[in-house]
């Protein structure tokens, strides 16, 4: 049951692929509101107008790529909390550790399994909407 006031939380995907982007509505668009970007530069306006649950980003995009994004996300106070689930074609175990260190709260690959993408996603929007909750300030 949701609060008084609450939507179906919402689900930024941030990939310049249009399959990509296809993929993950249907694995998702069941529970979540889901929103595609193609760039960075999109991605940034949607954050500023919409209230997003988790991001979905990819690594390689043209002009800004996804690392980059995620640093810059990380900056911004208002997103200190916002999981970032680095999903990319870049599978080495270094591409992993910069994942983390640009600030992803989890790393998943392409391809990716629908049933995973959904477990992950669930997992960190519960957390998220717990810690909001909850919070002490």
């Amino acid at each position: 049951m949701s609060c008084p006031g609450s939507d179906v939380p919402t689900i930024l995907a941030v990939d310049d692929s249009d399959i990509i982007q296809t993929l993950v509505k249907r694995a998702l668009s069941d529970n979540y509101r889901v929103l595609v970007a193609d760039s960075a530069v999109d991605a940034l306006a949607m954050l500023d107008r919409e209230q997003v649950s988790l991001l979905l980003l990819d690594v390689v995009m043209p002009e800004v790529d996804g690392l980059e994004f995620c640093r810059t996300v990380r900056s911004l106070p208002q997103f200190c909390n916002l999981p970032v689930v680095m999903l990319t074609s870049l599978k080495s175990r270094l591409d992993q550790v910069q994942g983390r260190m640009a600030g992803a709260t989890e790393y998943l690959t392409k391809p990716f399994d629908a049933d995973c993408l959904r477990q992950v996603v669930d997992r960190f929007v519960e957390v998220n909407v717990s810690a909001n909750a909850v919070s002490p300030s």
